[in-house]
């Protein structure tokens, strides 16, 4: 690769519009804009990395929405801020560092894995996360533990090498997180989420681009459907609903796993 053909353009095209318009939906785009480039030619590695640096312009974005959240609970930001960079950066290196053949043979169980995370979000929201409306304030992180503060710690680090690593459903894993410390109020965990998750892409991206991993023909495709994707995303999903949004996420999750099995299979 890179791409040559009409065809293929129009499917790099509609996937990052796709991808976008999930993201802003219901999470997920890297269950779309990863197999396809996959399909299209691209190894699965280089597939990831590329997938991860065109999808950061529309993470960056959905960052400005939650500005206010985000700056009213800075002691948060300081508190988890290192162990997603740690974890970011090592999770890019670990995959760079894994030989392709075992890669691609991990590529359908990661998007399995982003599958049923999708799949549990209802579980983790009801288990972890406040009610629609509800919850003005949330703890300082000078009130936990020193064992939940620990905790906390080494579970964001794991979050941000999954991340770095692949990444999607990450979102989920870090709004659980959140509710797991005591944060109630939806908005602020919203943005901690999207700040927490810029960080981890932002790291290994760096990591990905100084490495020479990226298809940049392909990234910038990616990058400006994701975005036009996200804008129509967004009204997109008033009109439908958010759950029929998670509930295509999740086909189109199950069946790319199949797809990519099948390959390794054949």
């Amino acid at each position: 690769m890179p791409f040559a053909t009409p065809a293929q353009i129009a499917v790099l095209v509609a996937s990052a519009v796709g991808a976008g318009a999930m993201n802003a939906m219901a999470g997920g785009g890297t269950i779309l804009t990863f197999p396809v480039l996959i399909f299209l030619g691209m190894p699965a590695i280089r597939a990831n990395a590329t997938s991860t640096v065109a999808l950061l312009p529309g993470a960056a974005a959905s960052l400005a929405g939650f500005k206010e959240d985000v700056l009213s609970h800075k002691e948060w930001l300081k508190t988890l801020f290192l162990p997603s960079l740690a974890g970011g950066i090592a999770g890019s290196v670990l995959l760079l560092s894994t030989p392709e053949k075992i890669f691609s043979r991990l590529a359908p169980v990661l998007i399995l894995v982003a599958t049923v995370l999708f799949m549990a979000r209802s579980a983790l929201a009801r288990r972890f996360l406040p009610p629609a409306g509800g919850g003005a304030g949330s703890p300082e992180p000078a009130r936990l533990s020193r064992g939940r503060w620990v905790t906390a710690a080494l579970l964001q680090l794991a979050v941000g090498v999954y991340g770095g690593y692949f990444g999607a459903g990450i979102g989920i894993l870090m709004l659980a997180l959140l509710g797991f410390l005591g944060l109630t109020n939806i908005h602020a965990m919203n943005g901690l989420k999207n700040f927490f998750n810029l960080c981890i892409n932002c790291v290994a991206a760096g990591y990905f681009i100084y490495r020479g991993a990226v298809s940049w023909p392909e990234a910038l495709v990616l990058a400006v459907g994701a975005v036009v994707g996200g804008y129509g995303g967004a009204r997109f999903s008033k009109r439908i609903g958010q759950e029929k949004a998670r509930a295509a996420v999740i086909v189109i999750g199950l069946l790319v796993t199949a797809i990519l099995a099948w390959q390794q299979l054949r």
